[in-house]
């Protein structure tokens, strides 16, 4: 969580960067630019695409910083997510030419204790066990590793709309466990 003055800071800096105001930009990759990068080579595995990814982001939150809605999220997630889908949009457009690896939970970024810490946290690698074996790898596959479910659908040779019937089934399975849970909690 920011502190005041932080948050301050960051409201003024998207506010001078919807302005246009080019020295607000140049703060920005100050300030973000080492971060974005670490994300963008955990991914890609190259620290030459890293940075031309890091750069595009940029000018991608540059040219789409009036889409930023301050109520869906801090300014930072909203730019690890531009730069980790500019990246996994540059490792899609390879497979078309060689087989790579999407990113999964074991090379992703850990932030605060990481995705499995919270997973773990929460119980939900015991619910996913408890789905029967078809749908627990499409939550496998879509939900920690990443894939697409027409990415899915290919790897594992079904058609997409099976794929999509069970992980819809999957979704309203572990749907109800969050509803009891929840009902626990209060």
């Amino acid at each position: 969580m920011l502190d005041a003055k932080t948050k301050i800071l960051i409201d003024n800096l998207v506010e001078r960067l919807k302005n246009r105001e080019e020295s607000a930009m140049s703060e920005l990759y100050d300030r973000y630019a080492d971060t974005l990068y670490g994300l963008a080579s955990k991914i890609v595995k190259s620290d030459e695409i890293a940075q031309d990814i890091v750069q595009d982001s940029f000018v991608k939150v540059w040219k789409n910083v009036t889409s930023y809605d301050q109520s869906k999220g801090s300014f930072f997630t909203w730019m690890l997510n531009i730069t980790r889908n500019t990246a996994i949009d540059f490792l899609r457009k390879q497979k078309k030419y060689k087989a790579t690896s999407i990113q999964d939970v074991e090379n992703s970024v850990h932030m605060e204790g990481g995705i499995q810490a919270n997973m773990d946290a929460i119980g939900l690698k015991e619910m996913v066990n408890d789905l029967n074996s078809d749908q627990k790898i499409l939550v496998e596959y879509i939900y920690f590793k990443g894939y697409t479910q027409q990415e899915v659908a290919d790897e594992l040779e079904i058609p997409l709309g099976t794929v999509k019937t069970r992980i819809r089934s999957a979704v309203k399975a572990l749907q109800k466990w969050f509803v009891l849970i929840w009902i626990f909690w209060i």
